[in-house]
């Protein structure tokens, strides 16, 4: 009997210590997320599943996922960061008057007539020059129909859950993102 117990408060331990584990992996360090919506076309597709890094900070062009204002959570990417002097200007992104090349949005612009990204200045969607410290600035990839920092303003970094780089569902379309 004694050693029946035994056995019994072994596999308890090794349940209560798998279940800890898996809830600090989950809270502290990685979550999984499902892409919602059409903003980050081409790049990230509706119903795509991903795994958030909650580890480090968000730098320059990672995709992240953030506390949005309507109590949602939004995927982008990050264009600016704190400090950061944006503009865009005949489609070209200039970061601190240094023009910057998009890759991942040739795919859409080879089939877009017009511009893909309107002319804007930081000052004329937030009324400043540069990111505000502690906010980045961030827009989807889908220029065209993504509600971003454009419309909800640079968004605190004390918002920002984590980045994403790795797609594992479905199956078909396992990779790492850029």
């Amino acid at each position: 009997m004694a050693k029946r117990k035994n056995e019994l408060w072994e596999w308890t331990k090794a349940l209560l210590i798998a279940v800890g584990l898996a809830v600090i992996i989950r809270y502290f360090l990685f979550a999984p997320i499902v892409v919602d919506g059409l903003s980050m076309m081409p790049t990230l597709h509706n119903g795509d599943r991903m795994i958030v890094n909650k580890l480090g900070k968000p730098n320059r062009f990672d995709i992240v996922v953030f506390h949005a204002p309507e109590k949602k959570d939004y995927i982008k990417r990050v264009i600016g960061l704190p400090g950061d002097k944006i503009e865009y200007k005949n489609d070209v992104l200039y970061i601190n008057g240094k023009a910057y090349k998009e890759p991942y949005l040739d795919k859409y612009k080879k089939i877009t007539q017009g511009p893909l990204t309107e002319d804007f200045t930081l000052k004329d969607l937030i009324g400043r020059d540069t990111v505000p410290k502690g906010e980045i600035f961030v827009m989807g990839d889908n220029r065209r129909q993504s509600k971003d920092s454009r419309i909800i303003g640079p968004v605190p970094l004390t918002k920002v859950i984590g980045d994403t780089k790795l797609i594992y569902w479905p199956m078909k379309d396992i990779r790492i993102v850029k």
